[in-house]
Parts: structure tokens; sequence; C-alpha cells
């Protein structure tokens, strides 16, 4: 047994930076809290030298190198939060789909979805326990070698969007075939949805038992759909995710701020301020002011600068931030990106971002 495996999920080290969890729930922080979606990611060196020749789901279920790729950038920049290094698609493999990593190519099912029958080969009730026992110990783990620096964030995608991927076989410009399925097949994507649904709040659920201190729910498709089919295929799944969540949570006295990121979904703003999560993840294409006006002070914010703007000179960069501070002001709020670091961005740069939130927030809030 791998001494790993013995470490146990109590116990942890207290919490010496909350500025993250206390921006969550809309409280007064120190500081603007600022982490960036994938932060554990191909833009650092030191990363590529730890996945160099791995296989990149070997690595998902290993717990010691999921803990060494969270605490990789926290060791070079002072981000407000960790999220632990994993990746969505571990719940099609967890219901028997076959998912490969390919070099070029990104993730890819050799036998996706193609038929409603095709449902019958899926495993319906999955035992989330010992299927993602993995991301469990890598979370446990995790949260103990943080030694109580800064909160761990437990992830997962939402249901639309793992839809989408077990019916494409992967990336796809339009999602075609997966939104073939919700126009053709409503009645066997509700089936789909609703299974995934289940299977989600069972994982998140175990995240929080391993140590997770928030949630965040990757809708990354959802800037598919329009607004009469998010409203019928995905605003009722994550509003299920977040209530079931948060019930079983309150049974056991616990209380886990949830985040909700669906990208590109401008139209469901309101809808999703008033869905159960404490958190609404912006990208980069809503305007600051706009979103504080739609979301009507119900919801902290969190976002959502373009991830390309860390390609200018770090002045600019610093220049970037400082405005959208201003619009987004310095309560319920956390800094990010408005999606994912690109793998040829300068480390340099993102530490001039991380830098230049603390720097104009504190700044900001001393003018008060």
């Amino acid at each position: 047994m791998d001494k790993d495996d013995l470490i146990l999920p109590k116990d942890f080290p207290k919490l010496k930076n909350d500025a993250f969890l206390l921006a969550c729930r809309g409280q007064k922080t120190p500081h603007v809290p600022v982490w960036c979606m994938r932060q554990a990611g191909r833009y650092l060196p030191e990363f590529r030298e730890s996945r160099a020749g791995k296989d990149f789901f070997a690595t998902c279920r290993s717990p010691a190198a999921c803990c060494e790729l969270t605490l990789q950038p926290l060791r070079r920049f002072p981000f407000d939060a960790a999220i632990i290094f994993s990746d969505i698609l571990v719940i099609p493999q967890a219901m028997g789909m076959d998912v490969q990593m390919v070099a070029g190519k990104g993730p890819t099912f050799p036998e996706p979805l193609k038929e409603p029958e095709d449902l019958l080969l899926l495993q319906s009730k999955v035992d989330v326990n010992k299927e993602l026992d993995y991301v469990f110990k890598a979370i446990t783990l995790t949260r103990h070698k943080l030694e109580g620096k800064v909160p761990l964030i437990g992830f997962t995608g939402a249901p639309w969007t793992l839809m989408a991927y077990m019916i494409e076989g992967g990336g796809s410009t339009t999602q075609s075939k997966a939104k073939r399925w919700l126009y053709r097949h409503p009645e066997a994507s509700h089936q789909l949805l609703k299974m995934l649904t289940d299977i989600i709040v069972e994982y998140l659920l175990g995240q929080v038992a391993a140590g997770a201190q928030a949630l965040q729910v990757f809708e990354s498709h959802a800037g598919y759909l329009g607004p009469v089919e998010f409203q019928e295929f995905s605003l009722p799944y994550l509003r299920d995710i977040a209530r079931k969540v948060k019930d079983q949570l309150k049974e056991s006295g616990q209380d886990v701020p949830m985040i909700v990121f669906a990208k590109d979904g401008h139209y469901g703003l309101e809808d999703l301020s008033q869905s159960h999560y404490e958190v609404v993840g912006l990208d980069w294409t809503i305007d600051p002011r706009s979103a504080r006006e739609r979301t009507g002070g119900k919801v902290s914010l969190q976002g959502n600068m373009d991830p390309c703007a860390l390609y200018a000179p770090k002045e600019r960069i610093s220049e970037i931030v400082k405005k959208m501070l201003e619009g987004f002001g310095t309560r319920g709020y956390i800094a990010n990106l408005g999606h994912g670091l690109y793998p040829d961005m300068d480390p340099e740069n993102v530490g001039a971002f991380v830098e230049a939130v603390h720097t104009h927030s504190r700044h900001l809030l001393n003018l008060k």
C-alpha cells in the first residue's frame, strides 16, 4: 500500500488565508482573491517536466502526481486558492466509456454514443467511491500538503458539457452531433442528463468528504445552446446539482460554497444568479458592470479577464486588471481569467496578473 493511501480526510491544517472563501460569500476581504483556471498547466516548465512521457489519465489516477501538479503554481505565485488537478472526463470513464488523451487532438472517445440504445451500454449506477476514489485520495493528500496555505477547490463538468463530449467523441466547433440528440431524442437526452446529474452529486459530496473547501461546476459548452435549449437541457440540472449537494451537506452541518461557470452563457446570467450557487463565473465577453447589474447583488462574481491579455506587456496587464477591478468592485468578487491559461503563456505574466490584482485591490480598499 502506498503511504499516501494512509492519509485520512481529518485533522487538516488550519487555514491561513480565507480571502477566497470570504469573497465567495460576499464578505469583507483584505484584498480581492485571485486564482486561474488551468493554473496547474503546461505554461509551467515544471508541469511539462513532471508530465513528460506519462499518459494523461494515468497521471489523473495518481494521487501523488495530482497533488504535486496542484501545488506547483502555488510555489511560484501567491494565488488565493488551489484547484485539484484532475479532468472532467473521469465521469464518463467511471460510467464505462473509454477516453484517451491523444497528442495534438485532445480527449478522444474511440466509441462515442451514437443512438439512444447506446445508453444501455453505460453503467447507470456508478459506485463513485470505488470508481473515483483516486480523485478523493488526491484531494485529501493535497489538502494536507497545502498546510493551510489556501483553500482547495474541487470540480466537475456539468451534465450537458459531459453529454456533448460523450456523443461528439471529443472536441467540436459546432456540437452538432450532441445537439442533434437534443432535437431528435429529447427523452433520451434527459435520461442521460439525469444519469450524469446523479453521479455528479455523489462525486461532489465525495470531494467535500475528502477535503474540498469549495466546488466549481464547469458548463464549458453552454455557449452552444440557445436560451430555449439552455432552459431545458442545462439550467434544471445545474440547479439540481447545487440544491442536492447543499441539502445533503446541510444535514451534516457543512456549508461549502459552489461556483457555476457557464462559458458563453450570457443569456442565462439572471437565471444562473438564482440557481443556488454562491458564485457565478464569467467569461471575458461580459462587461463587469453589466454583470453586476444583471445579477442584482444576489451572488458573488468570478472572472473575467481575457486570457489573451496575458500576452500583453506587464504594465498593460496592470492597467487591464485595474479597470476590471473598478468594474466589479472589491466586495463579493474573485479575480480570475474568463477561461483557462494557455500553454504558451509566460509564467512571469501570470505572476504580474496576480500581483496587479493584489496591489490594485488593496489600494481600492484603502480608499474606502
